[in-house]
């Protein structure tokens, strides 16, 4: 018969190490309802798939750095009447990771653009996509080197399936930094889809960028295979605000 400490030394051979805690509850549990061999087999190797898809999901969600653990599901679409809640759930499904689709969400500061871009990143990582989280002042300054071919540095924004890039707009690139992340934009064009955020009209990309003609073929790379949301509504932030004046009201917050 193996011994205990033989079974966790093969388990570990195999890589299977996760199974060494659960085996003796499943022995149990096989037992208690007579299993046959091939059906405690399958429940090993399920609990095994089980353990590694659960670890998968963990290491997709760390890389995505998401700033919000936000959901789609506590979006308040009553409240941000604007936002198309069927559109959006359409895009839950997924289909426009498939066909490099991107994401543009519009709209002023505190209305919800992050809480649904990191919503929509959660249901992208939980069907086995990948993902990375980034504001437009993190990837300039992590692509500072793009001019000198620094390929590493841009692979890295090029791998994931799903690319956010939150909070286009607060200040104004110099022209190195726009020509950077035009070329990312470039890069991913119907290979990855991008979401984006953004709190300025399209007019005003030529003043972001300070080259119009350099934000008119952005844009026409953005926004050939896109669904642009508008968000004409209140502040979160000022509902919560008015709503901490005021105790005895109800209602929640978003992002």
């Amino acid at each position: 018969m193996t011994s205990t400490l033989a079974m966790d030394d093969l388990l570990r051979r195999l890589r299977l190490g996760q199974l060494a805690s659960q085996l003796p509850d499943l022995i149990e549990g096989a037992r208690l309802q007579k299993l046959s061999y091939e059906r405690f087999l399958a429940t090993v190797l399920e609990s095994e798939l089980a353990g590694r898809d659960e670890r998968a999901l963990l290491r997709r969600m760390r890389s995505a750095r998401l700033p919000l653990k936000a959901r789609l599901e506590s979006f308040d679409f009553a409240f941000q009447p604007s936002v198309s809640e069927r559109l959006v759930q359409e895009l839950a499904q997924g289909s426009y990771l498939e066909t490099a689709t991107n994401v543009v969400l519009l709209g002023p500061p505190g209305v919800g653009k992050t809480h649904l871009a990191c919503g929509l990143a959660v249901r992208a990582i939980e069907t086995g996509h990948t993902a990375r989280f980034t504001t437009l002042r993190t990837l300039i300054g992590d692509l500072e080197g793009l001019g000198r071919r620094d390929v590493k540095t841009l692979r890295a924004y090029l791998k994931p399936d799903l690319l956010i890039i939150d909070e286009i707009g607060y200040s104004q690139l110099n022209a190195d930094h726009a020509n950077s992340l035009f070329e990312l934009v470039t890069a991913r064009y119907e290979r990855g889809s991008i979401i984006l955020t953004s709190n300025l009209s399209f007019n005003d990309w030529g003043h972001l960028l300070g080259d119009d003609v350099l934000a008119s073929a952005m844009l026409d790379r953005l926004l050939h295979h896109a669904e642009v949301i508008t968000i004409n509504g209140r502040s979160y932030r000022m509902r919560n605000h008015i709503e901490n004046d005021h105790p005895l009201t109800a209602g929640g917050g978003s992002n």
